[in-house]
């Protein structure tokens, strides 16, 4: 057992500091404490985390590095807390506006991670609810402070969170309103009180969002940027915070331009093997999709199916590739309460009271699914995927301080694991039937098309003569993605959305990838070169046992 150093105790410090000033990111990581929390959203509370970052950073400054434990926590901080700076230096708080990740969707998506089944939880949930109208003035705070400062959101951004906000504070649809009139603590009618409190609570959300959605309408959109492109230095920035290392731009570009034709040729040869001699992906696609015994009904089927995938790879993997402990089995698999479409993974809190779960989304009317086409999504949320790197990370308590356990996250590292993680089933033999190999080999096309639609568009390189050639633009991107990705025209309209406003995210999970498989290939020859044999086992083992860091200390660390 590793006695906690002085480094530890900083690093704890600074985040039980920082779940104060941000309750709302302390429930997602399970950290209890703060679930009553809404906490502060004005230009104030991001001043406040600022102080909090350049204090901590002194504070190591200071302090003696005692192992090899230290030593990473100290570089991941410095980097993580450094950008974090940086990007407050530039403002990006006060035009922090988009479709999937801003405080349009994390005041309403926060309420999905709290416990609901006692009087107690409900209490909670009663107290932040009570507290979400103060949040959206500070989060309307931020983004007039904004526009005095010359930082306006895009058109494309505004107009599609609008539509998010208007929807929130219509009482017919408003998720607030029917999420208070149906609490059942125990499984029965809430007491009068708590009744009352959460009717108010429902209702003045849903009245904040109205505020919000009219300062949208009437203040923002009016003037909002309308070109989206966020340009390189931007984009520099955010690419840094998303991958946690620095990337050529041009080289990755190109890159991702050669990858996804690989990948694309690829899909095109298993395509015949699929449909027969001469046949086209989208004919593969209708042979499988025309297949029963690869169709689920209803949301009932796919939860259970979902269920046994992961405790069917849990089962074979223990032991094999990786040594997985007796609290890690436990993943559970639910249908999400939203309806958006997204699937995702939450970490089990740091006790593992609340398990690690992954969340299927289904959007109204959808009643079918394709197993050939979400194996390999099972895999990439659950294990080897982010239930295996995130667990992991928070049973190593022996080794990891609470922020590298919980706090710390890079979707270069994490994406990037669980599409690494993807292909090691396929490298394991868990995608030999060629249906399941092509619904993988899907999921990698589309994080390949996000590098050269995303690096592309932001930086306004020069699209493809198959896309439009010169330099893209809306139709072009639009183009890049219909042509490559097999999904349906809303969810593919949204993902476009997405990536115009939310720079340098899409393109962690390949780049990343990417990342992963170099420091595997840079670990090897290492051992190679010492005389000693080189375990995938131990690797990933080593790798996953350091918890989520900037994928630059990553790699140093692995290969030193």
């Amino acid at each position: 057992m590793r006695t906690p150093s002085a480094i530890d105790r900083i690093a704890d410090d600074y985040t039980h500091a920082y779940a104060a000033l941000r309750p709302l990111e302390a429930t997602a990581m399970g950290l209890p404490g703060y679930d009553h929390l809404m906490g502060d959203h004005s230009p104030a509370s991001h001043d406040a985390v600022a102080d909090l970052n350049r204090r901590t950073l002194a504070a190591l400054d200071e302090a003696d590095v005692a192992d090899d434990t230290d030593r990473v926590t100290v570089a991941a901080m410095r980097d993580r807390l450094g950008l974090d700076l940086e990007r407050h230096e530039a403002g990006e708080h006060l035009r922090n506006l988009n479709n999937i990740e801003c405080p349009v969707q994390s005041f309403r998506d926060i309420f999905d991670q709290m416990p609901t089944s006692t009087t107690a939880d409900w209490t909670t949930v009663a107290e932040r609810l009570g507290g979400l109208p103060e949040a959206v003035d500070g989060f309307l705070a931020c983004l007039e402070e904004g526009r005095s400062r010359g930082l306006r959101p895009s058109r494309l951004q505004t107009t599609d969170a609008l539509g998010q906000a208007e929807t929130l504070a219509d009482p017919a649809s408003s998720f607030f309103v029917a999420f208070t009139r149906g609490a059942r603590p125990d499984g029965a009618e809430p007491g009068a009180d708590l009744a009352q409190r959460l009717t108010s609570a429902g209702d003045a959300a849903a009245a904040a969002y109205g505020r919000l959605a009219a300062y949208l309408r009437d203040t923002v959109l009016p003037d909002a940027v309308e070109d989206p492109a966020f340009g390189r230095e931007r984009y520099r920035l955010a690419s840094r915070l998303f991958v946690g290392a620095e990337v050529d731009l041009d080289e990755t570009y190109e890159w991702g331009l050669a990858t996804l034709a690989e990948i694309a040729a690829e899909m095109e040869a298993l395509a015949e093997k699929i449909a027969g001699p001469g046949a086209s992906v989208a004919d593969a696609v209708a042979t499988l999709n025309a297949d029963p015994d690869r169709i689920l009904h209803g949301t009932d089927e796919l939860q259970r199916w979902m269920q046994r995938t992961s405790d069917q790879a849990i089962a074979d993997l223990d032991g094999t590739h990786f040594d997985i402990s007796e609290k890690m089995h436990s993943l559970e698999c639910c249908i999400a309460p939203t309806q958006n479409g997204g699937i995702y993974y939450t970490g089990p809190s740091d006790d593992f009271s609340r398990p690690g779960r992954m969340w299927w989304s289904v959007p109204p009317g959808v009643t079918e699914f394709t197993t050939w086409a979400e194996k390999t999504t099972v895999y990439h949320e659950g294990v080897p995927g982010h239930h295996l790197q995130i667990a992991q990370a928070v049973q190593n308590s022996a080794e990891l301080n609470l922020w590298r356990r919980l706090a710390c996250w890079i979707s270069g590292h994490g994406e990037g694991w669980a599409l690494y993680a993807e292909r090691l089933m396929d490298e394991f033999g868990h995608l030999s039937d060629d249906g399941d190999r092509f619904g993988m080999l899907d999921s990698q096309r589309l994080r390949a098309t996000r590098v050269v639609l995303d690096i592309g568009f932001h930086l306004k390189k020069e699209a493809p003569a198959e896309y439009g050639g010169g330099v893209w633009d809306y139709d072009k991107a639009w183009n890049l993605l219909r042509s490559n990705v097999l999904m349906e025209e809303k969810a593919l309209r949204f993902e476009l959305h997405r990536y115009l406003g939310w720079a340098g995210q899409a393109p962690s999970y390949r780049l990343g990838q990417r990342v992963w498989e170099q420091v595997r290939e840079e670990a090897r020859q290492v051992a190679e070169g010492r005389g000693e044999e080189f375990s995938l086992k131990e690797f990933h083992t080593r790798a996953l046992n350091l918890g989520a860091l900037p994928l630059d200390v990553l790699r140093a660390e692995m290969t030193r």
